[in-house]
């Protein structure tokens, strides 16, 4: 594992002896524009495993992606390396559908300090609530970017991760009622405390998630990729190309359904992906939003 082959594979050439935000919001913007957010180990029969040199080597010699437990570590290896001070946690996911938060601690993202203030880094979100920048950890403080305005709200110890997005409009009109499709304009997204985490309290998490039928991931094939101007996920088998405030407020959501032949070259065209085996695409209905 080498500090200089991840900063290649996310095309950084700046510089990285400062420890500072703007360092770390360009490595981090490098990455989630270079490296996808995706779950398609699962529908190639692979198996995702929380070994960071397996992790290192998935992500940066065999250009993949990954889901959180891979970005979020290998981006922990990285700034710790380079002198950030970077701790791991564990966040519980919101449920739109049964409108409750995870009873099981699914996702993993990142606490890192600079000149005693707390930053939250989270690269393994991906679609229409992925972070473009690192958020200040204080409550009641809205912190608008490009994808949209996100917000932290504490209590009792508790810390509450939630957007507020823009009107949409969809240029294809027969995906105006996708079920893909964001409906509400304040999105809960998940809730998390400060106590540290180590790699192996995701253990259990990663083998549920990548095997079990009730699980989101089995159902559902998902790659996206942050651009400079929004954000493109393949869903199955459906394209969507999003570009965020295109005009008046107002997001361009694009709709596109390929056929079987046109998917593993569209992930090599949108998203720099080649995959070793034989990729099964999945999307059963009214499972996810963008």
């Amino acid at each position: 594992m080498y500090i200089e082959e991840y900063l290649a594979r996310i095309g950084y050439k700046g510089s990285h002896e400062k420890h500072d935000l703007e360092t770390l919001t360009a490595i981090f913007q490098h990455h989630i524009r270079t490296v996808p957010f995706e779950n398609l180990s699962i529908h190639c029969e692979e198996t995702i495993t929380l070994d960071l040199d397996q992790v290192y080597n998935k992500i940066v010699r065999k250009k993949r992606g990954g889901w959180c437990m891979e970005h979020n570590q290998l981006l922990c290896w990285v700034l710790k390396t380079l002198g950030y001070d970077t701790t791991l946690l564990g966040a519980y996911i919101y449920n739109l559908h049964q409108n409750t938060y995870a009873s099981h601690m699914t996702h993993l993202l990142l606490k890192v300090d600079i000149d005693d203030r707390a930053y939250i880094l989270d690269g393994g979100f991906g679609v229409s609530y992925q972070i473009w920048q690192p958020m200040e950890l204080i409550s009641g403080k809205d912190q608008p970017q490009t994808p949209g305005i996100f917000r932290f709200t504490e209590n009792n110890g508790t810390w509450y991760f939630e957007k507020i997005r823009r009107k949409q409009y969809i240029a294809n009109q027969s995906f105006s009622n996708s079920d893909l499709l964001e409906r509400s304009e304040c999105r809960k997204i998940y809730l998390f405390s400060l106590e540290p985490r180590t790699i192996r309290d995701f253990q259990f998490q990663c083998t549920y998630l990548q095997t079990s039928p009730d699980s989101l991931f089995t159902k559902k094939s998902i790659c996206s990729l942050q651009t400079t101007d929004g954000f493109r996920a393949l869903i199955g088998w459906t394209l969507i190309e999003t570009t965020y405030n295109y005009k008046d407020n107002t997001d361009l959501v694009e709709f596109m359904t390929l056929k079987d032949e046109e998917v593993e070259e569209t992930l090599k065209d949108k998203f720099s992906l080649t995959l070793e085996r034989k990729f099964v695409p999945i999307n059963l209905k009214g499972l996810y939003v963008i």
